[in-house]
């Protein structure tokens, strides 16, 4: 560093050390600061007075030495003159290097000022580029972070941010002397709304995946049941080949090990890829901004928002090919509820699983309802299976996610009343039309595939086995039984398509089925048999006692059915159908129509019988009602009550035979008959004896026979000579035990032996009493 020039106040001690130089150079080095000390004119004549008051002490000194050494004065005053010449001459040289010098210095410092100034300018221009370098490198920063969000690298462009703020802005902010305090300010304050930008753009990202995820809600959900339609096949095929496992249901932990080897991502495969990027970077963005809450909320209220517009107004269940069917419904349901819980498994943070159960639960509610609605109005069982399969392969699909299917399982319990109710009004007009349509003939088979289809079909077990009969034949039942057995057959079958793995109230289809059925066999087929007992014509009431016979079998083989059908269950115990005891209960109501019908012919019959009881001749032969009403009973016992059971035939003729002796026992007794000759006992007689013969030549007689027991012996007390013997009670007891005591007085009061015009009864009848065992 140059040292700083010596300020002279007084030029004295100056001018001595001028003086005082050793040579020159040392001269001019002592000189040349004073001069440039004494530039003013003041300071010049100090310089000049002191080198003119030093010459004169010298002048003295010499003065002084020439008195005592004048020689050497003289000397020193020569030398002394030369030296005032030299000083003069000096003097002079030393003014015009003053004025030299002053100019010199008057330009230095004006060079000096210059200089001065050049370096502040040039400091300046340092101090603005080093404050434009640290301004470019903010500048720099910001265009980085904006040039970060424009290529979507919102996370990156966040950092950047964050970066420029505590690597620049925040220093800078603090020193508020600094010069890019205004731009660090300026930036600082520009942040949020970047920060505002970047959250904008991420939420429009993630708002475009959402309306992506929302448009591939459907189909994500079709490739899913698609997906749960494969793992049926696959069980199904275990299960064919290992009857045990039947026992596992879909979804169950010995089916996911067995399936675990065809793992299927539903969420990225051939068909659909859903990618979460979006999801998480949207979520790490809102996060490093502290607005987890705040987005959690609108990523809530949008994913209930789009529950919404997924959600239609109606469901059309009559078609299954357009946006409104259900199968669109649920798979849209399906899918959207898929990437619910793919996104609680990926982001717990975001989604509670309290937030997607609300979300599934109101989306199955409306589910539920809209398809509810529109069932009202629908009467096709099969579009009904198909509704349910689709139901089933819904709920099967989104238990395997883990989602609670209960409300379906209820939905599909009413899926299911609403299909028994459509089955069982289907299948009762079937059964009514059946039965209304039926010609109450035995059904004629003419082949035995005919045969062999009509046995598969019902429960009737032939007497012979199929090569033994000859074609055509004749079944006992009308054509109303094998019909109503494949209604009844189909009608069950149709109700166990309901009973799958994915069904969970196979005791509500039992019962549901019993009681149907029940309703069924009762009301249209038992009821309608029933109401048609009122015809006159006796072979359709035959008919209709052999199909209630048939259809009381059928009832008992379907309650075993229904026992073996249930064996799967928990349920125990018989099953009874009420309509077993109808069937059985209403065949003695056929049986008693029967039996109305036969008598009322019989009664017919007798009334016809307009007989003499007071005639004048005797008749060789018996009455013609007498060999009608046993042609009649002949005949309908070979025709029309042929496939009757033989204990109901036998029955029949019972009660016929006994109907027919009593009613031919009350024509004597008729209180129109006053008086009765033997005419009119003999022409009784042969028709008795008649009547007799007949009930002998057929089977059973011996049990027959009985019914004629009182008829024969009234008779024959009525052509006894001695009627004493009905009042001595030992005698009666053997001889006329069956006939009725009070009636036996009435008989023997009306008889008269008085025949007008005609001689006594001829010997042939006169041992009447004895043919019939009768003394």
């Amino acid at each position: 560093m140059p040292r700083k020039a010596q300020t002279w106040d007084d030029y004295d001690s100056a001018v001595d050390q001028i003086i005082l130089a050793p040579s020159d150079s040392d001269f001019l080095d002592q000189l040349i600061p004073v001069l440039k000390d004494a530039t003013s004119s003041s300071r010049t004549a100090s310089l000049v007075q002191s080198l003119s008051q030093y010459a004169e002490d010298r002048e003295s000194d010499i003065e002084r030495i020439g008195l005592t050494k004048h020689e050497e004065f003289l000397s020193s005053v020569s030398q002394l003159q030369e030296v005032q010449v030299g000083t003069v001459s000096l003097t002079a040289e030393i003014l015009d290097l003053n004025q030299s010098i002053q100019a010199s210095t008057e330009k230095l410092a004006e060079q000096k000022q210059a200089l001065v100034n050049t370096r502040g300018v040039r400091q300046n221009i340092t101090d603005v580029s080093n404050a434009l370098e640290e301004s470019l490198k903010i500048l720099h920063a910001v265009n980085k972070a904006h040039d970060l969000i424009r290529k979507k690298k919102y996370y990156g462009a966040l950092k950047a941010l964050e970066d420029l703020q505590n690597e620049y802005l925040v220093p800078i902010i603090q020193n508020k002397y600094a010069t890019q305090y205004r731009l660090a300010d300026l930036i600082q304050k520009s942040i949020p709304a970047s920060q505002k930008t970047i959250s904008e753009a991420v939420m429009t990202d993630l708002n475009t995946w959402l309306y992506l995820i929302r448009e591939t809600s459907q189909f994500l959900g079709e490739v899913a049941f698609y997906h749960t339609k494969q793992r049926l096949e696959r069980q199904q095929q275990r299960v064919q080949a290992n009857e045990f496992l039947s026992h596992f249901k879909l979804n169950s932990a010995i089916e996911l090990v067995f399936d675990e080897s065809s793992e299927f991502d539903v969420l990225d495969n051939d068909e659909v890829q859903v990618n979460f990027t979006p999801l998480h970077e949207a979520m790490h963005i809102h996060d490093a901004l502290g607005q987890t809450d705040k987005f959690r909320a609108d990523y809530a209220a949008t994913r209930r928002q789009q529950k919404e517009l997924l959600m239609p107004s109606s469901v059309n269940l009559l078609v299954d090919d357009d946006d409104s069917s259900l199968s669109a419904l649920l798979e849209g349901i399906a899918g959207f509820a898929i990437i619910e819980k793919e996104t609680m498994q990926r982001a717990p943070q975001l989604r509670s699983t309290v937030e997607v159960d609300e979300l599934w639960d109101s989306m199955c509610q409306t589910a539920v309802r809209l398809t509810s609605r529109s069932l009202a109005d629908l009467t096709d069982a099969k579009r009904l299976r198909d509704i349910e399969g689709v139901v089933a392969l819904f709920i099967q699909t989104m238990e395997s996610w883990g989602y609670s299917v209960t409300m379906l399982n209820n939905f599909q319990l009413r899926l299911f009343h609403k299909y028994a109710d459509v089955l069982k009004r289907r299948f009762s007009e079937d059964f009514q039309e059946i039965v209304s349509t039926d010609d109450y003939m035995p059904m004629t088979i003419n082949s035995l595939d005919e045969y062999e289809k009509v046995l598969a079909v019902t429960w009737f077990t032939p007497d012979k086995p199929p090569e033994e009969l000859t074609f055509p034949c004749v079944l006992p039942f009308s054509q109303m039984y094998p019909l109503c057995c494949i209604d009844i057959r189909n009608f069950r079958s149709q109700f166990y398509w309901f009973s799958d793995d994915h069904f969970q109230h196979p005791n509500v289809i039992n019962e549901t089925l019993k009681k149907s059925l029940d309703e069924i066999l009762t009301e249209k087929v038992c009821k309608s048999l029933v109401e048609r007992l009122s015809s006159q014509y006796l072979g359709q009431i035959v008919q209709i006692l052999i199909n209630l016979e048939h259809f009381e079998i059928a009832c008992r083989e379907l309650e075993q059915l229904l026992i073996r059908d249930r064996a799967s269950t928990s349920a125990g115990g018989p099953v009874t159908l009420m309509a077993t005891e109808q069937f059985r209960s209403n065949k003695k109501t056929a049986e008693k129509r029967i039996f109305e019908l036969v008598n009322s012919k019989i009664d017919d019959l007798v009334i016809d019988s307009d007989y003499d009881w007071t005639a004048t001749t005797r008749p060789e032969k018996a009455s013609s009602y007498m060999l009608t009403l046993t042609q009649y009973l002949k005949n309908i016992m070979s025709s029309t009550l042929l496939g009757l059971p033989t204990e109901i035939k036998e029955l029949i003729y019972f009660d016929a035979l006994s109907h027919a002796a009593e009613k031919i026992l009350a024509l004597p007794l008729s209180p129109e008959v006053k008086k009765i000759n033997p005419n009119g006992v003999h022409a009784m007689a042969l028709d008795v004896q008649h009547l007799t013969e007949f009930v002998a030549g057929l089977d059973n007689a011996f049990m027959l026979e009985q019914n004629l027991d009182e008829l024969q012996q009234t008779v024959a007390l009525m052509q006894s000579d001695n009627h004493d013997e009905f009042f001595d009670i030992s005698t009666r007891n053997k001889k006329y035990g069956r006939v009725d005591a009070m009636n036996g007085p009435v008989l023997l009061e009306k008889l008269t032996q008085t025949i007008e015009n005609t001689s006594r009864a001829p010997a042939p009848l006169a041992n009447f009493g004895a043919r019939f065992g009768l003394r």
